[in-house]
This record gives C-alpha cells, sequence and structure tokens, in this order.
C-alpha cells in the first residue's frame, strides 16, 4: 500500500493508504470525498456552539434586518416556529441577525453542544480554538466556505512539482515498491503548480535566528576582549620553558 499525505497549501491535512495500481481517477475522486467531508465537519463544528446560543438561522431574506424592518416588510419565519427545542429555549438575540434569537436552556447546551462538540474535536483533531469563529467571521467564513470546497472534476493532484495527469497509475509515479510514502498537494485545476515549501517552518526559522543573534553577540564580546595584555604574563615568554628546563627559572640579578 502506498502512502500519501495529502497537503492543501502547506497544511498537511490526511494521510491515505492506496495500492500502487490504484488509478489517478480513482485517487482524486478518494481524496476530494475525504477533504470535502472534512470541511463540512468543520463547518459543522462552527455552527453548534451558535445553534445552542442563537437557535436556527433565520430565512435569506431576513437576515440581517432589524425587527422593525422585517414588521414593514411583514416578513416571517414560518420554520423558526416549527423549529423550536424540545426543552424549551431562552431568549439570546444574535447580533449580526443570522439566527432567531431562541438559544437552549443550559442544560441542553451541554447535552447537545459541549459533549459533540468534543465528540467531534477528538474525531477531527480539531481544538476548540480552531473551530470557534468570532461573531464577526462567521458571515464571512461562510462566503469563503463555498470556495474551499473542491469538485472532483475540478481537482488535481500535484507530486514533485509535476501533476498527476488522469488516466495514468500511481505506480507511473512512484514506481511499484508498494512501501513508498509521498506527500501530493490537491489544486484546483487552472490553480497553477502549488508553490514551493520553504526549508524550514516559522519556527524552526526563529530558532536558527536566535541562535545566530547569540552567536554574533559572542563575537561581540571576543573582539572587545582582543587585547595584546596577555603577553605581559610569563607564561606568553618564548624563553621561559627552557629556564624552566635548566632550573634558571628563580634566578635574580641584583644587590640582596
Amino acid at each position: 500500500m502506498v502512502r500519501l499525505v495529502i497537503k492543501r497549501a502547506d497544511v498537511a491535512q490526511f494521510l491515505i493508504e492506496v495500492p500502487g495500481s490504484t488509478s489517478i481517477d480513482e485517487l482524486i475522486t478518494l481524496v476530494c470525498e475525504i477533504y470535502n467531508g472534512y470541511l463540512k465537519i468543520g463547518r459543522i463544528c462552527a455552527e453548534i456552539d451558535e445553534l445552542s446560543k442563537h437557535g436556527v438561522t433565520l430565512p435569506p431574506n431576513m437576515q440581517g434586518l432589524t425587527e422593525d424592518q422585517i414588521v414593514d416588510l411583514k416578513l416571517k419565519d414560518e420554520w423558526g416556529d416549527k423549529c423550536i427545542p424540545s426543552g424549551g429555549y431562552i431568549e439570546c438575540k444574535d447580533e449580526i441577525g443570522r439566527r432567531n434569537g431562541r438559544g437552549f436552556y443550559r442544560l441542553k447546551q451541554n447535552e447537545f453542544g459541549v459533549d459533540l462538540l468534543l465528540f467531534v474535536q477528538r474525531a477531527t483533531g480539531f481544538s476548540s480554538l480552531e473551530i470557534m469563529p468570532t461573531e464577526a467571521d462567521i458571515s464571512h467564513g461562510y462566503e469563503d466556505a463555498s470556495q474551499e470546497v473542491i469538485l472532483i472534476e475540478d481537482a488535481t493532484l500535484w507530486f514533485s512539482g509535476k501533476e498527476m495527469l488522469r488516466g495514468k497509475l500511481i505506480s507511473d509515479y512512484v514506481g511499484r515498491n508498494e512501501k513508498t510514502k509521498i506527500v501530493a498537494k490537491l489544486s484546483k485545476r487552472g490553480a497553477g503548480a502549488p508553490a514551493r515549501e520553504p526549508v524550514m517552518d516559522e519556527k524552526q526559522q526563529r530558532a536558527l535566528m536566535a541562535h545566530y543573534y547569540r552567536k554574533q553577540e559572542e563575537w561581540k564580546k571576543l573582539e572587545a576582549n582582543d587585547e595584546d595584555s596577555y603577553l605581559d604574563s610569563a607564561w606568553a615568554e618564548p624563553g621561559q620553558l627552557k629556564r624552566q628546563f635548566h632550573g634558571l627559572t628563580n634566578i635574580k640579578w641584583g644587590p640582596r
């Protein structure tokens, strides 16, 4: 089984194992299904907390409107009266006007929201900070979510700077060794070859810069102490070893 680390941009998304005889078409289909499902789970996680706090979303023609505007336009949320939490709800207004403001009771929020979040976090590897957007990012996030989805017919895989062409097999690129592990990048058709990854990541780069900064400071201190005062020391005299060998080190010339 050939192991493939699938990346999107510079971020590793998941690892899959397929036989070397698998066609590129089958591989792209499998990768797209997993990747798009991964995005869907992430969006569901991001909405669970908002659902428990502010209830279900309003119809598109009512989102972002004030209460006075809704009354003037005679708009009504028909599904809001049908989609009521079974244990009742509490009024919690959505500041961005996306939801109807009927949040779950705290007990229901803990049972449905927190427990389900923890379950999905363990399954997908998301942390709570990664999946919980701020209120300002929620509406913008949904606009970008559709752009992240990659259709099967528009998907391409790149390996070693070359596109893995449809109609070929994985073995055409990695050989017949079934113990091979490669890194393949998922991209959209027409986007060109993915950018080359840096040799080291940001953390390693900061550590390397800190190391060279310390070395530079050490060299500055050595240059500041670069004096010839040590030449006055006894051990620096060229004839000291010879006199010590002949026993002439303690001879003094002069009156006592």
